[in-house]
């Protein structure tokens, strides 16, 4: 069972969770206006797309699965599909995603980037997918986990990207959408490995995730390398501010969420947001390790596994989101 037990601790209340779905990195679930879940994930063997509906979060676990697209054997984004996501933008589903044409590392660094999908049905694991192309971001590097979200009426792309003048592999950068496919205007970068806890094996920030809240507008992300070094920072901003600014945005310097090596979760990151099956309690939706020995590059280790807990709440209004732990 993945929902949340209660321990007294210390003198804490500590949320104890096994793992929602085993073996599914990079997990997006979208709670819909017709009472279902929609969940999708990186695959080990990153060379598809799948779906799964449930009409609760449990359910999800055991949903029938559905590929809904699978790489071509050649071409731009015929190898490694990364962290998609499944959106419902201008009244059609878009699943977004990062693919590259090969598994060659040039520069450091792999060549991803990033596509769209359409699927007009209202069921998304039902019709057809349409492969809308890659959306351009005008910066030809590589770039992945984009992510999209509409306040006061206008639709944002939210992303990470490698730029050639900032050491590192990818800072995190938001743009207005034209289309559901397509951005405008220049990209605003809004944050770049900087503090040490970012820049652990790699300099990373990655991952983003948006959710809307007591007045704010908070982005969670992800930094650092993928084994236990993976932990979360986040950016926030009034809702009134011009998202586009820069200077709306405030980083907290200490991640939010880390590896807990008391309860054996390790690397926790790339997470999403939905809401419980009442409507209103924020669910925090990352994935995580269950042990350290891994052997070879971690991006290949299978046991990333997809985990869900409860957020809290600080009298403040931020976003509270103590420690993983495993019952």
């Amino acid at each position: 069972m993945w929902q949340a037990e209660f321990l007294e601790m210390e003198n804490d209340v500590e949320e104890l969770l096994e793992p929602l779905i085993e073996q599914r990195a990079d997990p997006y679930i979208h709670r819909h206006t017709d009472g279902y879940y929609y969940f999708t994930a990186s695959v080990p063997q990153y060379d598809r797309i799948e779906l799964r509906r449930a009409k609760t979060i449990e359910g999800l676990a055991s949903a029938q699965t559905r590929t809904v697209w699978r790489k071509p054997d050649s071409g731009p984004c015929s190898e490694l599909i990364w962290a998609p996501e499944i959106h419902h933008n201008h009244g059609a589903w878009y699943v977004y995603f990062a693919a590259a044409p090969s598994r060659e590392i040039k520069s450091k660094l792999f060549q991803h980037r990033m596509y769209a999908l359409r699927n007009t049905n209202a069921n998304p694991l039902e019709g057809e997918w349409e492969f809308m192309g890659q959306v351009d971001t005008g910066i030809d590097t590589f770039c992945l986990d984009a992510t999209t979200f509409t306040h006061k009426g206008q639709l944002y792309y939210l992303w990470a990207q490698k730029h050639d003048d900032i050491e590192g592999n990818s800072n995190l950068y938001i743009a207005p959408m034209k289309t559901p496919w397509q951005i405008e205007g220049a990209p605003m970068l809004l944050s770049r490995p900087e503090f040490e806890w970012e820049c652990r094996g790699f300099r990373v920030n990655e991952g983003p995730s948006v959710l809307k809240k007591n007045g704010r507008i908070f982005i969670s992300y992800s930094a650092s390398a993928t084994d236990e070094n993976y932990a979360m920072g986040l950016l926030w901003a009034d809702e009134n501010a011009n998202l586009l600014d820069p200077a709306s945005w405030t980083k907290s310097p200490e991640p939010v969420l880390r590896t807990c090596f008391e309860h054996k979760i390790y690397g926790p990151g790339h997470n999403s947001f939905t809401v419980a099956e009442d409507g209103a309690t924020v669910l925090l939706v990352y994935h995580a390790r269950t042990y350290t020995e891994i052997e070879g590059d971690p991006l290949w280790n299978p046991d990333r596994h997809t985990f869900v807990k409860p957020l809290r709440w600080r009298d403040d209004g931020t976003p509270d989101f103590g420690r993983p732990s495993l019952g």
